[in-house]
């Protein structure tokens, strides 16, 4: 009988095993911890620990419900700090830091938990037993406290509604609203969906437009490209309009093949000839408008990302410097 109890015992302590806290120890390592870890149990309203208590063990609530608090001075409702459901365990932040606790952990309905060490056990005598063991349970105890203020600091911060609208001044062009190439280089790889399709554009002669009417006719000129930009990420529903350097612009797709990508690039061709000459005065007659374009599909024409870019980006200013008015598709070349 003391035998069946043990083995009940030890399966029923042994939840424990699973948790992250103790992933990377050896089987055998996982069993000489069962000597180490203990029960305990809380009834409704009774506290697992309070302000001021030295934090010598890692709980793991197998089940109830346990909430932190920190009761107001005033006498006001409790500052709610965090509740824990079975399968979460509790104080691992104090227990790396070896602090003492500056709240209340009250169980909100009768629970049980495991402990480590168990209660008469000190860590330091287990520790000078099994160092190794020890130490790497403190390393995934730290590796858990990290993981956990990197995931709530990433929640905060981008549920902060300035925080959006900063990341969205950061990234986005002012003069025509596209993004800017920082997104491309920095938040991009988050959404790339095979296969990536991406078009860029130059406007042909558009010095010349420039010289003859200005910077200002100029800005409102790439306003008009970006339209025919942004409106194809409308109607797909996806897609990203960039500008890049001074008035080179383009389109970056996810999930878009070969089969869509070439009449895109065709039809935003056709729209940048659509634009309504403008005159250049001094009896220059009118500037009609065209596009160098260049494009390229990732990872069928290039798998990868930054030569597939630079690529494109060359056939672009080759094709623009050769006369443009074209469209070209981008093509690693076969090695020698």
């Amino acid at each position: 009988m003391a035998e069946i109890n043990r083995q009940k015992e030890t399966a029923d302590l042994s939840s424990i095993l699973k948790s992250d806290l103790f992933s990377n120890l050896l089987p055998g390592e996982k069993l000489s911890i069962l000597d180490w870890i203990g029960k305990i149990q809380l009834k409704k309203g009774e506290s697992l620990f309070t302000p001021g208590i030295k934090a010598e063990h890692l709980y793991f609530l197998q089940t109830g419900h346990i909430r932190v608090y920190k009761p107001k001075e005033d006498g006001g409702a409790d500052d709610e700090i965090a509740r824990f459901a079975p399968g979460d365990i509790i104080g691992d932040f104090d227990f790396a830091r070896k602090a003492k606790y500056d709240a209340y952990a009250e169980a909100l309905e009768d629970s049980s938990l495991v402990l480590f060490p168990d209660k008469g056990v000190a860590l330091e005598d287990v520790a000078r037993g099994t160092p190794n063991i020890i130490s790497r349970i403190f390393l995934n105890s730290i590796a858990m406290v990290t993981g956990r203020i990197q995931a709530t600091r990433k929640l905060i911060v981008e549920s902060m509604s300035w925080v959006q609208e900063l990341h969205r001044q950061i990234h986005e062009d002012p003069g025509t609203g596209l993004w800017k190439q920082s997104f491309l280089q920095d938040e991009i790889y988050k959404y790339m969906e095979e296969p990536m399709t991406l078009i860029l554009l130059k406007p042909d002669r558009f010095k010349i437009l420039v010289d003859a009417r200005g910077h200002d006719t100029g800005d409102k000129v790439m306003v008009k490209i970006a339209g025919l930009l942004k409106n194809i990420t409308r109607r797909l529903g996806r897609g990203w309009a960039l500008r890049f350097k001074s008035n080179e612009t383009g389109l970056l797709i996810n999930k878009c093949d070969a089969a869509l990508a070439g009449p895109l690039a065709s039809s935003l061709a056709s729209g940048v000839a659509a634009l309504p000459p403008l005159p250049l005065g001094h009896g220059e007659g009118n500037f009609s408008f065209s596009g160098s374009i260049a494009w390229g599909v990732w990872p069928n024409d290039n798998n990868l990302w930054d030569s597939f870019f630079e690529g494109t980006y060359k056939l672009l200013m080759d094709t623009w410097k050769a006369g443009g008015n074209k469209v070209v598709r981008y093509s690693r070349e076969p090695p020698l």
